[in-house]
C-alpha cells in the first residue's frame, strides 16, 4: 500500500530541511493535534494518537540533503515513511512524504483512510515550517 502526500514548498534550503528531519525531536512539531504521546529514544521515536495504538519509528536511511526514511520498529506491520527533499533555490525546497506499507488487504482497507489523513496533516504542518 502506497500513500503519497502533496508536494510542499518549505522556506528553507534542502540542507536546512534535511537537518530539520534528521533531528527526530522535530517531528513532534509536525504531529497532529490529537497526539497524546511523543518520546525520542536514540535513533527512534514513539508516538501515540488518540484512539490509535502507539507506533515506534526508527531512522532507517539518510541520503544527504535529499531523503530521510523512517521505518516501523516492529516487523508485525512493516512500513516506511520517506521524506523526499528537492532543492528549488538556496532558500527554498520541496518536500514529498511517501508511506509504503506491506499489509494484507483487510488491514490495508482498515488503515488507508486514517493513514492518508495522517500524511495530509504532516504535509500541512511541514508547509508551516
Amino acid at each position: 500500500m502506497n500513500i503519497e502526500g502533496n508536494k510542499v514548498i518549505v522556506k528553507k534550503s534542502a540542507k536546512d530541511t534535511f537537518d530539520f528531519f534528521s533531528k527526530l525531536e522535530n517531528f513532534e512539531q509536525l504531529m497532529p493535534e490529537n497526539t497524546q504521546k511523543f518520546e525520542v529514544d536514540g535513533d527512534s521515536f514513539i508516538f501515540g494518537l488518540k484512539g490509535m495504538p502507539e507506533i515506534r519509528l526508527v531512522m532507517k536511511e539518510k541520503t544527504e540533503y535529499s531523503n530521510i526514511t523512517l521505518g516501523a520498529a516492529s516487523s508485525k506491520l512493516p512500513f516506511t515513511l520517506s521524506s523526499d527533499i528537492n532543492e528549488l533555490s538556496e532558500n527554498e525546497s520541496e518536500v514529498v512524504l511517501s508511506f509504503n506499507g506491506d499489509f494484507n488487504p483487510m488491514m490495508a482497507m482498515m488503515v488507508k483512510k486514517p493513514l492518508t489523513k495522517f500524511i495530509e496533516t504532516l504535509t500541512e504542518n511541514i508547509s508551516k515550517l
